[in-house]
């Protein structure tokens, strides 16, 4: 039996006595939780998770008429356009093998989720988003009613070789970013005006965005970190998004206990000052994408910096090798509450926290029969 990450700054040699002033190794605990408008402490619980083997069996794929030639399942999974590896990391990519004649469209894939939600909490853990000259990327919710009176967010959303990532919502006029609402990021504008207003129907459907500061949060320098986390919290108080690279990923996330009240500023957020949020959002599926010279792309290539023209560039395979899904996880939480404010839950509290202490002294006691059985 060995216990070295606890064991390893006891001082043997003085025997037991020195166990008085051993210290335990700290652990890292929620400083503060999320509370309901009823008082109640939130707390997410796993409602979907999406990785490895069985990633694809509650995915659709999308073949509707596109600039982009979006295949269905059988074709992408022959074609290695979707696949899963031996260590199961789930692959989405752009055909970046085939030549093609000016004016054929590329091959490339586009899937749906089949549960539809209504609020949540998604974190998404990537190792890399596509990215290129030509490409748009979306990773995104998208209401399954008419567009876009149920609405659109856009989590990850990035077009060429752009170095920021860009959270968006479209929705049916009505809905507005408020400009004083607290996140990281800086207002989209058009003509230098910050677009406040998130109607689909207005300024080429751009939405109201909000960019990210870091020049890698999305692009070759995001994938040249290892990639990292997004977060989304969809609920009554609005929606917000966050980003965070591998390393500074909270400790509450990859332990599967979420804590959005610990994470500090989001990048992005949308409140219910000016936006009613359950009337402008609802039973939204989940969309990965990856297009080539689509109305974004396409429409701005010009302007991009990016050589020659997108029909030019679509021709060439080598021009895509960026154009990939690398993704660990994807997981969906859904609300909890506990309420402790009345007495009986008062007194459950208590009970839980005697029952906590009774462990601890459990586990200390057990303890110093090993080291004694040890000396």
């Amino acid at each position: 039996m060995a216990f070295p990450s606890i064991l390893s700054n006891i001082n043997w040699k003085a025997g037991v006595q020195s166990l008085g002033s051993f210290e335990w190794p700290k652990t890292t605990s929620p400083t503060k939780r999320e509370t309901a408008p009823n008082g109640s402490t939130i707390f997410w619980v796993i409602q979907d998770t999406y990785e490895g083997s069985t990633f694809f069996d509650t995915f659709d794929f999308f073949t509707g008429p596109d600039p982009t030639n979006f295949v269905d399942q059988q074709t992408a999974m022959n074609d290695n356009l979707a696949y899963v590896t031996s260590d199961n990391k789930v692959i989405m990519r752009g055909d970046n093998t085939t030549q093609l004649a000016y004016g054929v469209y590329r091959n490339s894939v586009r899937i749906k989720s089949q549960a539809q939600y209504n609020m949540g909490l998604f974190i998404l853990d990537l190792e890399m988003a596509p990215w290129g000259c030509g490409t748009t990327t979306f990773f995104q919710t998208v209401g399954n009613g008419p567009w876009p009176y149920t609405g659109e967010i856009d989590i990850i959303e990035g077009v060429h070789d752009n170095q920021h990532n860009q959270v968006t919502w479209h929705t049916a006029p009505g809905c507005n970013l408020t400009q004083n609402t607290n996140f990281t990021g800086a207002i989209v504008q058009t003509n230098f005006t910050d677009n406040l207003q998130c109607n689909a129907f207005i300024n080429n459907n751009a939405g109201c965005g909000v960019l990210e500061w870091s020049h890698a949060s999305y692009g070759p320098l995001f994938d040249e970190a290892n990639g990292g986390v997004f977060a989304m919290n969809w609920d009554e108080n609005g929606i917000a998004v966050w980003s965070f690279y591998r390393a500074t990923i909270p400790l509450d996330i990859t332990q599967g206990e979420p804590n959005p009240s610990n994470w500090g500023e989001p990048v992005a957020a949308l409140s219910t000052q000016s936006c009613n949020i359950t009337n402008y959002f609802a039973n939204h599926s989940i969309i990965f994408d990856i297009t080539f010279c689509g109305d974004w792309a396409g429409n701005s290539y010009s302007t991009s910096g990016c050589p020659g023209t997108c029909e030019n560039r679509l021709m060439d395979a080598a021009n895509f090798v960026n154009a990939s899904w690398i993704i660990n996880s994807l997981s969906v939480y859904k609300q909890n509450w506990l309420d402790l404010s009345g007495p009986s839950n008062a007194a459950r509290a208590d009970s839980m926290i005697m029952n906590l202490k009774m462990i601890s002294w459990i586990i200390s006691t057990i303890f110093l029969q090993v080291v004694l059985v040890w000396l």
